[in-house]
């Protein structure tokens, strides 16, 4: 009912003549490697463009993801604190993030997969593939690719041009969230600078604690024309995030934690362009701390994760029917940890996709041969087809992927001298292995967009924390025998399906009207092989509402979001804490814009409804914020 409700306020809109505000089949390059028209990838793709997120009731790349199709952010803080993205019910762990087109995932733990080092200012557009990707991107792509690209990467800029924005917002529980940025681009550099900090005292948790937040990112890129074909591109950022971390990860009374979590990534790509082809260098950097205390009578933990990559892709359009790119990759990932101990990982793959387009039909089939320390030699194969009848488009695809487990999974809690209880790794894990597959049809209309698939993944070995009793523990040298723990398992069999719905309707009228709208419907379930539920697996939405409208009207914009969830139940005695069946949360901005200056007033969940995403993780209540910005 709520799905219905959303459609029938977004269509109440649709008056007037006028042209398309924005694209319904633009390019995409996430699918393949190599620009294509969605309805020409066969695959599940939704692309949010910069001048949407300027006007959505969002502080956070994950605020921003939490209302975009099919994609479930579980978030444990407000505002960028911490969230977990899942996709079609893979698992925090099973979603890869790109920056760029370069893997972003820390070595740690997905829990920090939505710490991702670029300011919002300087984001070109977000590409959100859904379903499997491991054949074109590797380990991870299992449940679907955020691929976020920055405008400095995504097209170098001849036009002389000299841009400035700044911008400062505060509100209850003293918030404030302050943002500037410069951009220049012409002759032979295209340059760009931004910050953005977000912080707050947080509104109040158990006990005496609260949910304070202080996030901070500072990034940089800059693009150089060698000469005709040659380009160079750098990008260095820097993302802090200190927040209280009460019940982030156990629902145990003792359990008042905080944690900060330091990120600096470095990115430089070479790329030659001649004709129809294109040669590409990558050599990405990243680096993290965490300093994670428990409670203040606890030894904190300390990680330090690395990861380095280095990348080749050759990539040639033969024809306007005949596209190919392949390429080769090399990682190594470590970490020194007084918790999880000192380990490194090496990664070696080679890969390729083919796009070929015959009348009707497109082709997209694509391989990758990797060998990795965990689990050896592997091959991943992918194949995708479209097929167009006017304007309705069918699709399907099937996909193999594989997933060896974290550091966290191997090794969490395995260096400390005494546990008395948590989450226990296992470096005996096997490595997960999954085959999906997806079908659906797309109508393209003038304006408007409609899209339905139904998909399937059959999951080995999958990797979640299973409580376990003390007995049950395959190693006890650090656990006591009344000690609750739950231990990283490989689980036998899981099975999720799901089915999509989708409705996109962009336009522009006469006398400065503009309107955009996007609502989904997800309807999903998975089924373990294991008697005792894992924690992970079995948290995702079972039916997922999402919508978003943006209406303008000459200087003022309206923006409405909402969010309506149907998960299990769930239930911690011992910290008073609940998840409920269902929510429904909804958000609220307007701004007004004069000359150089757009000054607004957001309220985000408006009903002031108490819920949480994890067990244990309170979300804030009601919170109005109000703002200004500077567009030069």
């Amino acid at each position: 009912m709520k799905f219905v409700f959303t459609l029938f306020i977004s269509f109440t809109f649709f008056t007037g003549n006028a042209q398309d505000i924005l694209e319904l089949d633009p390019l995409s390059i996430t699918a393949s490697r190599s620009p294509q028209k969605i309805s020409e990838t066969g695959r599940s793709i939704t692309i949010i463009e910069s001048k949407l997120i300027q006007h959505l009731p969002v502080y956070s790349l994950d605020d921003l993801l939490k209302y975009t199709s099919s994609v479930e952010i579980q978030q444990r803080g407000p505002a960028g604190a911490q969230a977990d993205i899942i996709i079609r019910g893979g698992t925090f762990q099973q979603v890869l993030v790109l920056l760029d087109g370069i893997k972003i995932n820390d070595p740690i733990t997905g829990h920090f997969s939505a710490y991702m080092p670029i300011a919002m200012s300087q984001i070109e557009r977000i590409e959100i593939l859904k379903g499997p990707a491991a054949a074109i991107y590797g380990s991870e792509a299992v449940g679907g690719v955020i691929n976020i690209i920055s405008k400095t990467f995504a097209n170098f800029v001849k036009e002389k041009t000299l841009t400035a924005n700044a911008g400062i917002a505060a509100g209850e529980y003293g918030f404030l969230a302050t943002q500037a940025g410069f951009r220049k681009t012409g002759g032979k550099i295209n340059f760009s600078v931004a910050a953005q900090s977000t912080e707050a005292d947080g509104q109040p948790l158990r006990g005496n604690e609260k949910g304070y937040f202080k996030n901070q990112i500072v990034s940089a890129n800059s693009a150089f024309a060698l000469d005709e074909n040659w380009k160079l591109m750098l990008h260095s950022s820097y993302d802090s995030r200190d927040f209280a971390a009460q019940n982030f990860y156990t629902t145990f009374v003792s359990d008042t934690a905080t944690e900060k979590v330091n990120t600096w990534w470095n990115h430089a790509k070479l790329k030659y362009s001649k004709g129809k082809s294109s040669h590409e260098i990558d050599i990405a950097y990243k680096q993290s701390t965490d300093n994670y205390l428990y409670n203040p009578r606890s030894i904190a933990n300390n990680n330090k994760s690395g990861s380095i990559s280095l990348q080749y892709v050759h990539a040639k359009n033969v024809s306007a029917n005949l596209k190919y790119n392949f390429g080769m990759l090399g990682e190594q990932k470590l970490i020194r940890s007084n918790d999880r101990g000192n380990h490194s990982n090496n990664h070696i793959a080679g890969f390729g996709s083919l796009f070929y387009k015959v009348k009707k039909f497109s082709l997209n089939p694509g391989l990758r041969l990797v060998y990795d320390e965990n689990y050896g030699t592997a091959l991943l194969p992918q194949a995708n087809v479209a097929y167009r009848i006017n304007k309705i488009v069918l699709k399907a695809n099937a996909g193999r992927a594989i997933r060896s487990a974290d550091f966290t999974e191997r090794y969490n809690n395995y260096n400390k001298t005494l546990v008395t209880g948590g989450s226990i790794g296992n470096p005996d894990l096997t490595t997960e292995k999954s085959w999906s597959y997806e079908m659906g049809a797309d109508m393209l209309l003038q304006h408007f967009k409609f899209s339905a698939v139904g998909f399937y993944r059959n999951q080995d070995n999958v990797i979640d924390f299973v409580r376990t009793p003390y007995a049950d523990m395959p190693r006890k040298n650090n656990l006591v025998a009344t000690g609750t723990y739950a231990l990283a398992k490989n689980i036998k069999e899981v099975n999720t399906s799901g089915i999509e719905l989708e409705v996109n309707y962009r336009r522009s009228f006469k006398k400065d009207q503009q309107f955009y709208m996007n609502a989904s419907a997800t309807f999903m379930n998975s089924k373990s092989s294991d008697a005792v539920p894992s924690f992970y697996i079995i948290s995702h939405a079972k039916t997922l509402l999402q919508q978003s409208i943006i209406y303008t009207y000459k200087k003022v914009n309206v923006a409405l979001t909402s969010i309506y969830k149907v998960r299990n139940e769930q239930q911690s005695a011992g910290i008073k804490a609940v998840i409920t069946k269902n929510y429904w949360l909804v958000n609220a901005k307007v701004d007004y814009r004069y000359k150089i200056a757009t000054a607004f007033i957001a309220v985000n969940n408006i009903g002031n409804i108490q819920y949480s995403d994890l067990l244990g993780s309170k979300m804030p209540g009601s919170w109005t914020t109000a703002g200004l910005a500077i567009q030069l």
